[in-house]
């Protein structure tokens, strides 16, 4: 999978939000040496030699008059990435939140099914609470991670979620993807399989240490203290 800078992912985050990357200091009214009549644009070439590029112009990379003012690490600019093995702490204190809650709905709706014999399970309630369970699990990761980019395991771990191009807290079509691709699989396929793949890619990936989903919707976890 590629680990190339992604461009803006998916919405838009708002202009005040207090985690987004600050934009690099630039001087006001612009340079002196920008626009027509550029004495460096029209330079004549040296005797037997090829003309110069324009100033701060054509030799790429991220001088201070041209290029990425941050040069090509997307990183820069944002808290230090999170440690793997706190992300999966954290996602398992969210898994045993969210569990309890989908228990108790799954026996009030009458859907609880806990059977392991094949004989005995009733397949329109497992299936009802896969989607209960599903419904959950994505709600909760989406509502809680776009008002702040943490959820609860999040928070106590002091870790957050944020857009790799910009460091802001993820817009929710973003933070949909990223659930969607965590849970779905995991709620109606895989089980714990899927999800240890899937965030445990975390330990692997480099240089942004992204698990699947984080790599679906172009976000990044970072330490926040």
């Amino acid at each position: 999978m590629s680990t190339e800078p992604p461009p803006p992912g998916s919405g838009q985050p708002p202009e005040d939000d207090p985690f987004r990357k600050p934009p690099p200091s630039q001087s006001g009214g612009g340079s002196p040496y920008d626009g027509p009549g550029n004495p460096y644009d029209s330079a004549p070439p040296p005797p037997g030699g090829t003309p110069p590029p324009p100033y701060g112009g054509g030799g790429g990379g991220g001088g201070p008059y041209g290029g990425d003012p941050y040069g090509s690490d997307p990183l820069a600019g944002m808290p230090p990435l999170a440690d793997s093995g706190k992300r999966v702490l954290a996602r398992i204190i969210d898994i045993i939140l969210v569990s309890i809650v989908v228990g108790l709905l799954s026996w009030a709706f009458g859907v609880a099914e806990y059977q392991t014999n094949p004989d005995k399970i009733e397949y329109g309630k497992q299936f009802g609470q896969s989607v209960l369970a599903a419904v959950l699990y994505i709600g909760y990761d989406t509502f809680m991670t776009a008002r702040t980019g943490q959820t609860l395991g999040k928070r106590l771990l002091k870790l957050r979620v944020a857009n790799l191009n910009d460091g802001a807290t993820p817009s929710v079509q973003t933070n949909l993807v990223r659930a969607a691709v965590l849970w779905l699989p995991a709620v109606f396929c895989c089980a714990c399989i899927w999800t240890a793949i899937c965030g445990g890619w975390s330990f692997f990936d480099k240089p942004y240490k992204q698990g699947l989903h984080d790599k679906a919707a172009k976000t990044v976890v970072v330490s926040t203290g």
